[in-house]
């Protein structure tokens, strides 16, 4: 019997894995996820949701399990903590095990790992189901996750696009956008309309009310969903899917939690009307005109989680970063 107390956990803050891992590197990961998902070579649970209502927010626990890791994420919800209690709105914990034996590998930063993730997860699907003319990105909502959204799209496309900043508050549109010209690409603060106009639309609001209407959106554009993520939540409004070429995440979570799950209860669209996974289309089981307007509707898998805790820890290793721990002992 292996002795036990010699097992080590390593603890990883987010200053510890902020630099260790390049955002080319985490596209690839989630990449390699949704493929590893669509094959059926993994293991992932439905989310466990617990809700507070009478704090408007919730908590998640995300299980999954793929090619020789495993893996939890316990993460949040909660879109008004910023003003009243100066958090962010997500944030998380995820704790990568051994297979094998069950013991903790690490316990990571999970609101880093969900920022990176989403933005790969996004970044993955611009690159599959954009039109190859990409002159302009429009980003509807400028909070945190916006500028992972960026960084994971520049990894895939370079720099050769301008950035439409939009956002209900025009001081942090203001602010994105000059960070983002700071970075040496155009960009300008820009009204939802506008931004919504762009040729790949990222939408990253609470997903509470319509942030994106039918008609501001080209008919080639691809629109990444990147909001909802609870029953009744709803970013781009309900015309724009009926039209729309619409690839998901996950069959269960989006009719339950997606974009999707509004149109679909009021029966302004069908399980048949979705072309299939994102998984399915990297794989070239399914195929879309790329010069049509797509849609992709994000949920999060964990999945996408497993497989970006499992870089950060390897590169962690190699850098030797962290505090390493018995947690057996």
């Amino acid at each position: 019997m292996p002795d036990l107390g010699a097992v080590k956990t390593r603890i990883l803050s987010r200053a510890n894995l902020v630099d260790i891992a390049p955002m080319s590197e985490v596209v690839e990961a989630v990449e390699a996820a949704f493929v590893a998902h669509a094959r059926g070579k993994t293991q992932m649970p439905p989310k466990v949701y617990l809700e507070f209502p009478e704090h408007e927010g919730d908590l998640r626990a995300m299980p999954s399990a793929m090619a020789g890791a495993a893996g939890v994420k316990w993460v949040n919800s909660h879109p008004h903590n910023p003003e009243r209690h100066n958090l962010p709105s997500v944030m998380g914990v995820y704790i990568l095990s051994d297979p094998a034996t069950a013991l903790p590998l690490a316990i990571l930063d999970g609101t880093l790992l969900t920022a990176l993730r989403t933005g790969a997860a996004a970044a993955v699907a611009s690159r599959h189901l954009a039109t190859n003319r990409i002159e302009s990105m429009g980003f509807v909502g400028c909070g945190v996750q916006a500028r992972y959204l960026l960084s994971a799209h520049r990894a895939v496309f370079g720099d050769g696009f301008e950035c439409l900043c939009a956002d209900l508050r025009a001081e942090a549109a203001s602010t994105f956008a000059a960070e983002v010209g700071a970075l040496g690409l155009r960009s300008r603060a820009a009204s939802p309309e506008e931004a919504a106009g762009a040729d790949i639309v990222n939408t990253a609001t609470p997903g509470s009310a319509i942030a994106v209407q039918a008609e501001w959106v080209r008919p080639h554009a691809h629109v990444n969903a990147m909001g909802a993520d609870a029953p009744g939540k709803q970013e781009i409004a309900s015309d724009l899917l009926a039209r729309a070429q619409i690839v998901i995440d996950e069959r269960y979570q989006a009719t339950h939690s997606g974009e999707i799950n509004v149109a679909l209860s009021e029966g302004r669209l069908a399980d048949s009307d979705l072309a299939g996974t994102l998984g399915q289309v990297v794989l070239g089981e399914v195929t879309l005109d790329r010069d049509r307007l797509t849609v992709f509707d994000s949920t999060g898998l964990a999945v996408q989680d497993l497989a970006v805790a499992q870089l950060l820890w390897k590169r962690a290793q190699a850098a030797n970063v962290g505090q390493v721990i018995s947690l057996t002992e």
